[in-house]
């Protein structure tokens, strides 16, 4: 149960009286008729556009001045209608109430890649991974061995989504690779949970180990009050030692997370920490508590993010072999590399454990030129099923069922054919997200692109709305269906 104060500023999801009672009438309301399963096809040519037949793009907006094509487009955050995109090189905020239509209503320059956003009612946060000479838009980069280089938390008011307000700046430890907004329990602060992890040993600040997370105290009052208030360690024995894997691709040690994704209302949160993948219980918002952790040294090489399904009782997290510049969607990888895990949650209380069940990867190869790994998706919304959308870079947009955590399956798909024939080209989707009954995905290269699923299965989540949504803070999606 949401606390009354929290009720108005958080993510509403609701199915209306009206949409229950006609799916409930099959005479009133017909869901569309079942679909052929997606199967590997050949790769299709440069940019040529291939999809299920459930699957079908609606809406492209190309990146646009102060943006360019080299502007990398990242992660998503939704609020009242509108998509803001980050890019490395600040955001788009995009109208899409009309799905067919999306419009930018604003862009916010102000470089510090990777840009990825999460938002609080009024307030957008913004993280930057990228030494910049200081905490204003107008920083420039500065080498990472010099001690006054900054990196961090910015904070927007975005109450006029045409014209984003900056109002406070917070300097993390390894900067902020990705961030995860937790409200505490009484409404008056949201948390901003800050991941990042030690990449290199010269950066004066973010030497390894570096076991760690940044929490950020935020007033909703007063948000230019913005402080670090813990910096609690997760790993006091260092956590995944790292080591090759046996196709002689590196597993990655554990010096910080990656992704963090809480579920407020359980007060639960999954991290996925570079070699581990971890479940955390967050009663004490500053104090998170390692209930499980888990690792994959044969097939896992970087734990990359996280997903619960509705029921709390699942997490799958991604591999995101290779960082994401590798074609790893190539026969010689396989079906377990560069894949999902998919975990059941099982005991009660601080006996709760993560236990494998099986993977998920696409099962459609891509070429040597396009880079294609498991990467940033989100839940569909849909009573007593587990059914997810998610990037796969060049390998596309892939909708896939696992409520039979042993044998999840591809129920749709969409891809661009490869950026180039003769070398490989980075780009691809990079987050895709379900919102208000479509898709939306932050192509690398393309802009956003919106695309319309008709599919039987998935017809009940076209009447949930939310008014704000992020991914890595999720929500119970059918409340009173549990």
């Amino acid at each position: 149960m949401l606390q009354p104060g929290l009720k108005r500023r958080l993510t509403r999801v609701f199915v209306s009286a009206a949409a229950v009672a006609a799916l409930g009438a099959s005479s009133a309301l017909v869901a569309p008729a079942v679909i052929a399963e997606p199967s590997a096809t050949t790769i299709p040519g440069v940019d040529e556009i291939v999809h299920s037949p459930n699957l079908r793009s609606i809406a492209n907006v190309p990146q646009q001045g102060p943006f360019t094509k080299d502007s990398t487009g990242t992660d998503i955050a939704f609020t009242k209608g509108h998509a803001i995109v980050g890019t490395y090189d600040g955001f788009n905020v995009f109208d899409v109430r009309n799905p067919y239509r999306p419009k930018i209503v604003s862009q916010v320059l102000c470089p510090g890649g990777q840009n990825d956003v999460s938002i609080s009612g009024d307030l957008l946060f913004l993280s930057t991974d990228s030494s910049r000479s200081d905490n204003s838009c107008n920083s420039v980069s500065k080498p990472a061995s010099e001690k006054s280089a900054w990196e961090g938390i910015k904070i927007f008011d975005i109450s006029n989504l045409a014209a984003p307000k900056y109002v406070a700046a917070v300097e993390t430890d390894c900067g902020s690779h990705t961030n995860t907004m937790v409200p505490d329990k009484n409404g008056k602060n949201v948390y901003v949970y800050v991941s990042s992890y030690a990449p290199a040993a010269n950066l004066p600040d973010c030497q390894p180990p570096h076991d760690k997370i940044s929490i950020i105290k935020v007033p909703v009052k007063d948000p230019a009050k913005a402080a670090l208030v813990a910096t609690p360690v997760l790993f006091p024995d260092g956590g995944n030692a790292g080591g090759d894997n046996p196709d002689g691709t590196r597993r990655s040690p554990t010096t910080g997370c990656h992704d963090l994704t809480a579920l407020p209302e359980k007060d639960l949160m999954a991290g996925a920490c570079m070699g581990d993948g971890v479940l955390f219980d967050i009663s004490d918002r500053l104090k998170p508590r390692v209930l499980s952790r888990v690792q994959d040294n044969v097939n896992f090489a970087f734990w990359h993010s996280a997903t619960f399904n509705n029921d709390a009782n699942k997490v799958v997290f991604t591999d995101e072999l290779g960082g994401g510049g590798m074609a790893t969607c190539l026969e010689k990888f396989g079906s377990t590399r560069g894949a999902n895990g998919i975990y059941e949650i099982t005991g009660r209380g601080d006996n709760r454990k993560l236990e494998f069940r099986s993977y998920y990867k696409i099962p459609r190869l891509q070429s040597e030129t396009e880079n294609c790994v498991a990467h940033n998706g989100s839940l569909i919304p849909v009573p007593g099923k587990d059914i997810m959308v998610q990037s796969w870079y060049q390998g596309g947009v892939s909708v896939w069922d696992f409520t039979d955590s042993a044998k999840p399956k591809e129920i749709a798909y969409w891809e661009r054919g490869p950026l180039s024939n003769e070398k490989l080209v980075g780009g691809g989707t990079w987050s895709a997200y379900w919102y208000n009954g479509y898709i939306f995905s932050s192509d690398i290269v393309k802009g956003l692109d919106v695309l319309e699923l008709n599919d039987w299965r998935t017809f009940p989540a076209k009447f949930v709305r939310q008014n704000q949504f992020n991914a890595q803070t999720q929500y119970k999606l059918h409340p009173g269906m549990n």
